[in-house]
């Protein structure tokens, strides 16, 4: 890379190289530059809507675009070179990025030497990274930060510890920054999935890393005895927060390189390389700051949680005043009022504590404001009242309406008494009339809807947004079907209340040398949750085994080899015989599913070419049902099935299908059919709508198998009476 001289910013560790010269040895000290990798895609949908139109990194937090948080974290860090990974959105991003200060060709100001937008099609950080390693750009330690982070943390400490461990051991490969939660205001994002690092106090290195998902029953760490046994100290941290900030050598890379199923930089590769750590030999270290701010803006609540942060200046220097971001012009004032030039605040009006007021902004008589964040150019009306919320820029909120714990984004419209309920999300360009209700859960929309990779318009939908509204209820079926927890982070407000979640510590180290007493004992093939829960899921091993079982669905491989490498990811992950059932029924009716919408196959026969891969009736009868076939296994079986497909297009049609299917390849009994509806049937009112839905085409088949029971029945009479 080039280097500019005498900039700050590129300025690294002087490394001494010996060499020789007219025979004598030398030292030339040269400078280790530091690189940094901004992942400007997180590959999520947790930001949905708002990421159909915009990209992650560039929506507004305070007023002040994501990823200017995380250049000027990087140029506090003094990073020579950057590389920005894009994916979705890619020219927007970099056409933002080219018109900053940031960027060297055009700009004298940028600390940086060099910053380059990396164009990708990868689907997930995995293929980015690995992309990355093929492109051969990472020369000596990087930084590895997403486009959503928002940190006042000098790394120059933490910078230092990783260097010094790398010089005497080139196995420590990575140091991941984590804060203590003890500065941590007490928000409601920390109910959400919850990281657990077991760490070595007397090195800090990290021993072994798990998530702990938000619905489980018990809170249980399951560590090898092996570690147990090689360590005579350990500590089980719950308390810490992960700043997504971390240290790399380019051996990182190469491991990501090596393995294709790692996607996400924790729950795949933090844990698979832990846990590989006899085969690979590599070293994972951990920095704790305290007294200092870091972390991502990664999902709502974090958003929320991080926008008052900013709010309580906890993230100073990085706070509206400092005027960090072009043409800002903010003033900190009594109550902790924020705002810029312009700001005409009507004589009645009350702005609460804690609240920040964008340009040209107007509140109108009786109105009032607090712990709120209203960008520019917005228009309140009168005897509005807004508490908690984020507004957009050139937003217009009509006469006597409410916003509560939502988020309005650029060019919206509220009606005059209109109420806009807690967790809503309202997006661009949406118009809500007057006197309408916007629920909680409701997240609307005026984007296009891409179908059969054709962007179509979607007509308003009166009863979201009214007569003369403008926009629809957006719906986002994948993020639901693949992993229920997603779901939490696709919602401003995260409630658990309802759930009956144990609150218990983790405090139970599950291992063969400390054996569970009887009361909680459990068969060889139960896992750590409560297998009465249904929501609970080994994340790990759902996600691996499932892009498995697909992999060798697309290939038209064969399950028989397939076989082995499943049965291997049961074992590590000891999966339950749920969890290996739901695994097994989600990858089929993906496959499905895709063979339907893609490939324009009808139900019946993308069914009949998913179940007539190689060996998949056999795999089916042997892993999912288990030998004894029993009636109990046969109708979990279809009830995860049927589970699945609610949140998949056709979803009535293929469970029809598939179950047609699966009765005629006589690996489920016409019992367990029956069975599983008429417990369908039992829960009358109390079943969900959509999984009574889901099951509506299949009741033609179920028909159809009473009346051949009641023909048999009615024969066994017959021969019976003859006799």
């Amino acid at each position: 890379m080039s280097q500019k001289s005498g900039k700050g910013a590129g300025a690294g560790t002087k490394v001494p190289v010996k060499g020789k010269k007219g025979g004598k040895k030398v030292e030339d000290e040269r400078e280790e530059t530091l690189q940094a990798v901004i992942l400007a895609d997180s590959f999520e949908t947790r930001f949905n809507p708002f990421t159909l139109e915009t990209p992650r990194c560039l929506l507004p937090l305070a007023n002040t675009p994501l990823i200017e948080y995380t250049l000027e974290f990087l140029a506090m860090s003094s990073v020579a070179d950057i590389f920005v990974y894009c994916g979705a959105h890619t020219e927007e991003v970099e056409r933002y990025i080219q018109a900053t200060k940031w960027y060297p060709p055009n700009s004298i100001a940028s600390p940086f030497n060099t910053l380059e937008i990396v164009k990708t099609t990868a689907r997930s950080v995995g293929d980015a990274l690995r992309d990355l390693d093929a492109r051969d750009l990472i020369t000596g330690d990087f930084l590895l930060v997403h486009g959503d982070l928002v940190s006042n943390l000098p790394i120059d400490q933490a910078l230092a510890a990783h260097r010094a461990r790398r010089t005497a051991d080139k196995n420590a490969i990575m140091t991941i920054v984590l804060r203590d939660e003890g500065l941590e205001p007490q928000r409601e994002h920390s109910k959400g999935i919850a990281p657990v690092f077991v760490l070595d106090p007397t090195n800090n290195r990290c021993l072994h890393y798990e998530e702990m998902h938000p619905l489980q029953a018990n809170k249980y760490v399951n560590i090898d005895p092996d570690l147990v046994k090689e360590n005579t100290e350990m500590e089980i941290r719950t308390d810490l927060i992960d700043c997504g900030i971390d240290i790399c050598t380019p051996d990182v890379l190469a491991l990501w390189a090596e393995s294709f199923d790692y996607e996400v930089p924790r729950r795949h590769f933090l844990h698979g390389v832990l846990k590989d750590y006899e085969l690979n030999g590599k070293t994972i270290h951990t920095e704790i700051i305290e007294n200092r701010y870091a972390a991502r803006a990664s999902n709502l609540q974090s958003y929320d949680a991080v926008s008052k942060d900013v709010l309580e200046r906890w993230t100073f220097p990085f706070v509206p005043d400092s005027n960090l971001f072009a043409g800002q012009s903010y003033r900190y004032g009594k109550g902790g009022i924020c705002k810029e030039n312009g700001v005409v605040l009507s004589r009645t009006c009350n702005i609460g504590k804690r609240t920040i007021l964008g340009k040209d902004t107007r509140v109108e008589e009786g109105s009032k404001v607090s712990s709120s964040i209203i960008g520019r150019r917005c228009t309140i009306g009168k005897n509005v009242t807004i508490k908690e919320s984020y507004i957009w820029d050139d937003v217009t909120i009509g006469d006597g309406s409410t916003v509560e714990r939502a988020i309005i984004a650029n060019k919206a419209i509220v009606g005059q008494k209109s109420h806009i309920r807690p967790g809503a999300l309202v997006s661009y360009g949406v118009h809500i009339d007057g006197n309408q209700e916007v629920k909680g859960s409701s997240r609307i929309t005026r984007a296009k809807r891409r179908k059969n990779s054709i962007e179509e318009e979607v007509p308003p939908d009166p009863k979201i947004v009214g007569e003369t509204g403008s926009g629809y209820a957006f719906e986002d079926k994948d993020e639901v079907s693949d992993d229920e927890a997603t779901a939490f982070h696709s919602t401003l407000i995260y409630s658990t209340a309802h759930l009956n979640i144990s609150t218990e510590s983790i405090s139970t180290i599950s291992s063969e040398i400390s054996a569970p007493s009887p009361a909680t004992s459990r068969s060889r093939h139960s896992s750590f949750i409560s297998e009465d829960s249904e929501s609970c899921t080994n994340e790990a091993f759902h996600h691996d085994a499932v892009e498995g079982l697909l992999g060798t669905l697309r290939e038209n491989g064969d399950f028989d080899s397939a076989k082995l490498e499943f049965m291997g990811l049961r074992l590590s992950n000891n999966a339950t015989d749920q969890q290996i059932r739901r695994a097994i029924a989600v990858a089929f009716t993906k496959r499905i599913s895709q063979l339907v919408e893609n490939d324009k196959l009808d139900a019946t026969k993308a069914a009949a070419q998913a179940f007539g891969v190689s060996g998949a009736d056999r795999f089916i009868k042997n892993v999912a049902i288990g030998d004894d076939g029993s009636e109990a296994d046969q109708v979990d079986f279809i009830y995860r099935l049927q589970k699945d497909l609610v949140h998949r297009s056709n979803g009535a049609m293929i469970l029809a299908a598939v179950s047609q299917r699966l009765y005629q390849m006589e690996i489920l009994e016409e019992k367990a059919f029956l069975k599983w509806w008429g417990e369908s049937e039992g829960l009358g009112e109390g079943e969900d709508d959509g999984m009574k839905a889901v099951r509506g085409k299949t009741k033609v088949f179920i028909d159809w198998l009473e009346e051949a029971e009641e023909e048999d029945s009615d024969e066994d009479e017959d021969d019976d009476e003859s006799d």
